[in-house]
């Protein structure tokens, strides 16, 4: 009769025998290089497993609960072998299971899976502060002074029922001696679907996760994560006491932060054929630009604009300073072109994208909060829009709805791309790599074209200036337009959709994305003279007039246009910049500044209106005014017909433009009005 050979044996055989495709023992070497990296887990790949012995690795997700403890100690024993100080040195070892055959989606997890070993993809929303668990409690006897251990498995503590001494008969005030009992850090997380996964109208579901030992605070809150464990059961309290109904929760074994390089490993050979095939495509650029918003009519310069935010620059990390490569666009428009589905596309097409809106988003929402865990007390942190969308795209609609509070919030995750968070003793700063697609509607319902971008969108400057690219759409009733537009709209109805078709199939125009995004195109020398005449050209043009001239270009502009540049070259798969790309997006900011950064007074490029709100005409109107003003301050209180008439003789200022020019001052502060009639300076 032939010996039934253990679970311990076979782990055993597994690691001494299985060999990779190369022929070497795979699991033998990674024991050894245990002791090199000072490691205390053995991952192990299931789909290696399964190659090995299929009903073994059955067994194993059945009742990995059972199984993993006892692997354990056979790494130990291996250990023992390789290195004894280390093995003898080392407290606790842990067997990892990664790659299972196939993920549990979270919306699907119930009990059929209670004590099973699952993997679940998802984003982290919450995650608690570090806490110690026991997981071996020592005890003392109050009445004969005896020690007692207890090895603590469960959810629940267990404390001795009565005294370990047969002599002693005590059965209560037993007292946990900390120094004695052994200790763990343990983690609380709570994971939450990807965007991509989500069914249309539905809430996004959520799951709660164990961490332990060295596990803890691997992940943060915005990660997205691959992770591997066992589902636990939890049970609810009412107020009868405990209740039929248990909570689901998982018991991690393993997890894994998945970024860009995860979804590059998604790729298959085929798919990087194809996405060559697309790359060398001399028409590429324009197959792809006709891919963004198919459906859509017209404005191909602001899908130009989204095109190159979906792939974005190059971020360099210099010693002293972070320049940031992702995109930042805003459209305003007029109601009814198409701004709301330009979002919804690009958050889509991105390989990772999310979609809120100004109205419906406060600032903890879109940056990070810190709320009090229910039970414990303990503050924690939850993810918003924009750390969850870190290293992808944050479309945010209707930004110009959002309350004033809630909008200054966006500041220091625009430029410097990330959420400080200092609230309820938590000190942290998260991530917000992200590009930020943001449409806005005219305050007055219709874009004014006499009026300056900051005139027409209730939107402060501080926002304005840290959008690379800011376009207009406005809805002009023009006859020819009109008649390719509205046959391009019925056509789709007519054809329910099908009449559009992307040269591009959407899913691979999000791998391509993904694949560019390896790409680090630097800039060639023929870029960067074209790039710095360009520039020297546009200052020297606003020096022409003298120092008060309007100021056209800054060096945020000229570092738009490189991260711009960057992005073309990807898009064309491209590890340098060509001077045809700095071509193209040159005169794409043309576009952008002479649709908002124009004086309507002087009809000059003026940067100062995204700047200060005010072009610089206005800010010499405004400085005569207040210069007439001192002037006149020093003879006593200022009447404004005084004003009024001085302005006219002095500075050829009519009384209706003085009337406008003091009422701003008077706005902004600078002057203010003592009693009707008089005007003083503010000190």
């Amino acid at each position: 009769m032939t010996r039934q050979t253990t679970p311990d044996e076979q782990f055993a055989r597994f690691i001494e025998d299985y060999r990779d495709a190369k022929g070497s023992l795979k699991y033998d070497q990674a024991v050894s290089e245990m002791v090199v990296k000072g490691s205390r887990s053995l991952y192990v790949d299931l789909n290696d497993l399964y190659t090995f012995d299929l009903e073994f690795a059955n067994a194993i997700l059945g009742d990995p609960e059972g199984f993993i403890p006892a692997f354990s100690g056979v790494v130990r024993s291996k250990l023992k072998l390789k290195d004894p100080v280390y093995a003898e040195g080392v407290k606790n070892i842990y067997v990892r299971f990664r790659n299972l055959p196939a993920d549990t989606p979270l919306r699907k997890i119930g009990s059929e899976h209670i004590g099973r070993l699952v993997m679940v993809h998802g984003i982290i929303v919450r995650a608690s502060a570090a806490t110690p668990m026991v997981v071996r409690a020592a005890f003392r006897c109050p009445a004969c002074d005896s020690p007692i251990y207890i090895e603590q498995d469960g959810q629940a503590f267990v404390t001795p029922q009565k005294c370990s001494n047969v002599d002693c008969r005590n059965k209560a005030g037993f007292k946990l001696i900390p120094k004695e009992s052994v200790f763990i850090d343990s983690q609380r997380l709570t994971i939450q679907e990807r965007p991509e996964e989500l069914p249309p109208g539905q809430l996004p579901r959520s799951l709660n996760i164990d961490l332990k030992d060295d596990l803890v605070d691997l992940a943060r809150p915005g990660d997205r994560v691959a992770l591997t464990g066992y589902i636990e059961l939890v049970q609810r309290f009412g107020r009868g006491g405990l209740l039929r109904i248990f909570d689901l929760i998982l018991e991690a074994n393993n997890i894994e932060i998945s970024g860009r390089d995860l979804e590059l490993a998604e790729l298959t050979p085929e798919d990087e054929e194809a996405i060559s095939k697309i790359a060398e495509d001399p028409w590429v650029h324009r197959r792809l630009l006709q891919s963004v918003a198919p459906s859509i009519y017209g404005n191909e310069t602001i899908k130009e604009a989204v095109l190159y935010l979906m792939f974005g620059g190059v971020t360099k990390e210099l010693p002293d300073v972070r320049i940031r490569g992702d995109i930042n666009v805003l459209l305003v428009g007029d109601p009814g072109t198409g701004k709301s589905q330009m979002l919804q596309f690009a958050s889509r097409a991105a390989p990772r994208g999310i979609m809120t809106t100004g109205r419906g988003s406060t600032a903890a929402g879109l940056t990070a909060a810190v709320v009090k865990e229910g039970g414990t007390g303990n503050f924690i942190l939850e993810a918003g829009a924009l750390v969850l969308a870190d290293q992808g795209i944050c479309c945010i609609d209707e930004i110009d709805k959002m309350k004033e509070e809630d909008r200054g919030a966006i500041h220091p995750a625009m430029e410097q791309q990330i959420v400080p968070i200092a609230k309820g003793g938590i000190v942290a700063t998260l991530n917000a790599r992200t590009s930020i697609l943001a449409a806005a509607n005219p305050t007055l319902g219709r874009y004014n074209p006499y009026q300056t971008i900051g005139q027409n969108i209730s939107l402060p400057v501080t926002i304005l200036s840290r959008f690379d690219l800011i376009f207009v759409l406005k809805d002009v009733p023009e006859a020819e337009r009109d008649v390719r537009m509205a046959e391009h709209i019925l056509g789709l109805h007519r054809a329910a959709g099908t009449a559009v078709t992307s040269p591009i199939d959407p899913q691979l125009l999000r791998k391509y994305i993904s694949y560019a995004k390896r790409l680090k195109p630097v800039l060639t020398d023929e870029a960067i003279n074209r790039f710095r005449d360009f520039y020297v050209k546009m200052r020297t043009a606003s020096q022409a007039e003298g120092e008060q001239s309007a100021v056209s270009i800054t060096a945020r502009q000229l570092e738009s246009l490189v991260r711009l540049a960057e992005a073309r070259a990807r898009a064309h798969l491209r590890s340098e910049v060509s001077v045809e790309d700095t071509e193209a997006v040159i005169t794409l900011m043309r576009s952008s500044l002479e649709q908002v950064g124009i004086d309507v007074t002087t009809g000059e490029i003026d940067i100062d209106i995204l700047y200060t709100g005010k072009p610089r005409s206005l800010q010499m109107q405004l400085q005569k005014v207040l210069s007439v003003v001192a002037e006149l301050e020093k003879h006593g209180p200022i009447r404004d017909d005084d004003l009024y008439e001085t302005l006219l003789n002095d500075h050829n200022i009519n009384r209706t433009e003085a009337a406008k020019l003091i009422a701003v001052l008077m706005r902004d502060g600078t002057i203010y009005s003592p009693r009707p009639g008089t005007y003083k300076r503010a000190t």
